[in-house]
């Protein structure tokens, strides 16, 4: 071969890498923006600690703050929004002792609170990701009268028939977070 081609070729090939690599790269930063993910080491280890699906505390996560843990208006704080009262109520439920509000802007002490609550709440719902979802926006007290109106009435509660319309989107949000943390990030959360 001439050199012309050689050189035509090589040109070829470092476009075709640096396409493909631009294309990666935009990739990678757009299903970051739509759906984050940071702190995975803390989701992992504390889904295993809990028994919990790592891809329903990120979309716990999602469904609060997107990752970006800032203070709500109601005073819940970190990654998972716990209120303070919740977390000194985890703290004497778990036998912790060294508990401050102002840990919750640790994200391990966070994620660490705020799945405990998960866990607590699926066991409460004998494992019904729904109900416990429902719960950690809309109190347990709610869904508890929600069930126990449903049941009643010879059914099963569902998320539409969730009566707070921001629970109920919530739980949504929540859900469809949970498959696309599953199909989007298997190996970061620990999946595969």
């Amino acid at each position: 071969m001439s050199r012309r081609i050689l050189r035509t070729l090589a040109m070829v090939v470092v476009a075709a890498l640096f396409v493909a690599v631009t294309v990666s790269i935009l990739h990678q930063a757009t299903r970051e923006l739509a759906l984050p993910l940071s702190d995975a080491s803390i989701i992992r280890e504390q889904a295993a600690e809990k028994r919990l699906d790592p891809a329903l505390i990120a979309a716990v996560i999602y469904a609060e703050t997107k990752f970006d843990p800032r203070p709500s208006s109601a005073g819940a704080q970190g990654l998972m929004q716990v209120m303070p009262s919740t977390a000194y109520y985890l703290a004497h439920l778990s036998g912790g002792v060294d508990f401050s509000a102002s840990d919750l802007s640790n994200p391990s002490v966070n994620v660490a609170y705020g799945s405990y609550y998960l866990r607590y709440l699926l066991d409460h719902y004998d494992g019904n990701e729904m109900l416990a979802v429902a719960a950690y926006n809309g109190g347990q007290s709610n869904v508890d009268r929600w069930v126990a109106q449903a049941s009643a009435a010879g059914r099963q509660l569902s998320v539409d028939q969730i009566p707070f319309p921001q629970t109920r989107e919530y739980v949504r949000r929540v859900l469809k977070a949970q498959r696309a943390y599953r199909a989007t990030y298997p190996r970061e959360l620990g999946l595969e």
